[in-house]
């Protein structure tokens, strides 16, 4: 078997793609000057996917909540070349949307998949299920998903994955997390076993995760940024209060030119579900974050405080019933900042029965207090509402 990770430029409705020679000692390149008279290029920019030796563009693409395959087609064309699904996004549909779109462009991207499941003999089903959607005998990087401590990535599925290289299934093994990052970065990084994690990393963070991302580079493990929109909240309409500000011109972008400024970030993977998203995302590989971001992020960390969960772990343990607040305001947010309420339904009905049932309003107090200013009771109230 033979892979190919080598790009090429691309020209499409006037953006200038071209690839240029080697920028930096991170691995980034730069574009040529476009030709006369076309508008200003979108820049390819690359980095070294850790130890993988993959280079990846730094604008990937994260496909789980795309349904119109031809923005991830016209993506690949015009140069990103990571593109990330799952087993289960789209009730296990998304990967055969994603195998379609990108026919025939295999050995151009760099394609990685994740598995849930609990155990080696079906975490190996699920990747020969996976590889028969995607329409290919290999993935680049094949995830253990939703692992958010050491103790959640067991000995068996770290077997699993070595027989999967062994078999030629999968390039390099990975971990994705959502919460419990501080500890399992640097864990991941000492155990040698793994290639690269996918961790949720944004503006809204704390020095904590700089230093947790740090250690896993230094670890050598390729790092992906997630949920680098700190909520996306893309889905607001004209007519809501926080429309304006947050659709003001550039507040999206600056957040992702934020993640990307940190060179311990090889890529990272923002849904974007239509053309225009594609297009202004873009552009954070052209455009220096400087600042006029700043500014703008502050502007947007003021609004989303009380609605945006940063995953930082501190309220665990703290509701008396036992709810599993960060994962629940997950899910709100797929709703009403994603605008993907299939989704955080989906996902709100897979927790145990115990917490399904619980209704916030109930108690007297709440015990849950966010260091953040997330207004806690109102949106797993907001939750149980839209979901229950």
């Amino acid at each position: 078997m033979t892979y190919d990770t080598s790009r090429r430029g691309f020209l499409s409705a006037g953006l200038a793609l071209p690839l240029a020679g080697l920028a930096s000692k991170i691995g980034l390149f730069q574009s040529a000057m476009p030709p006369a008279g076309t508008n200003s290029p979108a820049k390819l920019e690359y980095r070294t996917l850790g130890k993988t030796g993959l280079k990846v563009t730094t604008l990937g693409f994260g496909c789980m909540i795309t349904s119109d395959p031809s923005v991830i087609t016209r993506a690949a064309d015009l140069g990103i070349n990571y593109f990330d699904t799952a087993r289960g996004y789209q009730h296990g549909n998304n990967e055969k949307m994603v195998g379609a779109a990108l026919k025939g462009k295999r050995k151009q991207i760099v394609l990685s998949t994740k598995s849930a499941a609990p155990d080696k003999e079906a975490a190996l089903k699920e990747l020969d299920t996976s590889l028969q959607e995607l329409g290919t005998d290999y993935v680049d990087i094949w995830y253990l998903h939703a692992k958010n401590g050491p103790g959640e990535v067991h000995d068996d599925l770290i077997e699993a994955q070595q027989i999967a290289k062994k078999q030629g299934k999968i390039r390099f093994a990975g971990v994705s997390t959502h919460t419990g990052q501080k500890e399992l970065l640097p864990w991941l990084a000492q155990k040698g076993v793994f290639d690269v994690v996918l961790a949720a990393y944004n503006f809204t963070m704390d020095s904590g995760m700089e230093q947790a991302v740090e250690a896993a580079a230094k670890g050598n493990l390729g790092v992906v940024g997630m949920k680098v929109m700190a909520g996306g909240f893309r889905s607001l309409k004209p007519g809501d209060p926080n429309f304006e500000k947050l659709h003001r011109d550039g507040a999206l972008l600056a957040a992702l030119k934020w993640t990307l400024k940190n060179p311990n970030v090889a890529t990272t993977i923002p849904s974007m579900t239509d053309m225009d998203q594609l297009e202004d995302n873009l552009k954070a590989m052209a455009q220096p974050f400087a600042a006029p971001d700043e500014k703008l992020l502050a502007a947007k960390l003021e609004i989303i405080s009380p609605l945006y969960c940063r995953l930082c772990g501190e309220c665990e343990g703290t509701c008396v019933k036992g709810l599993s607040i960060q994962d629940t305001l997950r899910f709100v947010t797929y709703a009403e900042g994603y605008g993907q309420f299939a989704l955080g339904r989906e996902r709100f009905q897979e927790l145990p029965m115990a917490q399904k049932t619980v209704r916030c309003g109930d108690c007297a107090e709440c015990t849950v207090k966010c260091p953040h200013g997330v207004h806690v009771f109102d949106r797993m109230s907001r939750a149980q509402e839209l979901f229950a």
